[in-house]
């Protein structure tokens, strides 16, 4: 078990896991999942970690078929500026591997910002804290878990 699917089990909230075996060779974990897993690609979301003006790290979840809007994030954090963080950083604050990283369970907890569009499903996927391992929840559960706020960042 991951942190992640842990953090889930011990909230006791409804959620069920997706397995599929990940091809090294994929160039987007996101559009990997949806493939494999036969989903719709507006209900899959990827989690993407954030520097905010050069001093703290913050979470965006976004769906895998957009991108996440750098200007949008940083107004959500009430930053002047967000740039994508530091592979090595992301992986050592999350304790998780690139295309692995979950917005549950990180090591670190950092503010979490979650795309407007996933309020119009029952459920969303996200990633379950390792490449080939998807989470199936409400969108609000996961907001509840992280301590995270609804914004439009996808762009």
């Amino acid at each position: 078990m991951t942190p992640a699917i842990n953090m889930a089990r011990r909230a006791g909230i409804n959620h069920q896991i997706h397995e599929y075996e990940h091809d090294p060779g994929s160039d987007s974990y996101g559009t990997e999942a949806v493939e494999k897993l036969g989903l719709a690609p507006e209900q899959v979301f990827k989690t993407l970690v954030v520097n905010l003006d050069g001093k703290t790290l913050a979470v965006g979840v976004v769906p895998v078929a957009g991108k996440l809007n750098l200007k949008q994030i940083a107004k959500a954090a009430g930053a002047k500026k967000a740039v994508m963080a530091d592979p090595a950083e992301v992986e050592r604050t999350t304790g998780y591997v690139l295309g692995g990283v979950s917005p549950l369970g990180q090591k670190k907890r950092l503010a979490t910002f979650i795309d407007v569009s996933a309020q119009q499903f029952d459920t969303m996927h996200v990633s379950a804290g390792r490449r080939g391992l998807e989470i199936e929840l409400a969108p609000e559960d996961l907001r509840q878990l992280t301590n995270a706020c609804f914004a439009p960042i996808a762009g």
